[in-house]
């Protein structure tokens, strides 16, 4: 990994952060919500978004471990409000279930 991507994933680092459901709410009606599976590595991925690597992008949503929250997993997550990790890849708010 190149210098600047070690900058790049070590300041997306700090950034990621726990937030609930209710709170992500507004940026799910945006539309910028993405949900990345917890076998990838949240930082990882959004220094992928952020370079603009559309190669890799459309093989993770090409393999659906990357996806945008559907209006069937939003409804699960109102009632379960669960805590998930965050990150922002501008315009986009990636999240991703926490590992039990």
């Amino acid at each position: 990994m190149s210098d600047a991507n070690n900058e790049l994933r070590m300041m997306l680092n700090t950034e990621t952060g726990k937030i609930s459901w209710q709170e992500l709410q507004k940026h799910f009606a945006r539309g910028v919500v993405i949900l990345v599976e917890d076998k990838l590595d949240l930082v990882n991925v959004a220094v992928e978004f952020i370079k603009d690597n559309k190669q890799q992008v459309e093989e993770w949503l090409s393999h659906g471990v990357v996806a945008m929250v559907s209006n069937e997993q939003a409804k699960i997550w109102v009632s379960e409000n669960p805590v998930l990790w965050s990150v922002v890849a501008a315009p986009w708010v990636l999240v991703q279930k926490q590992k039990h």
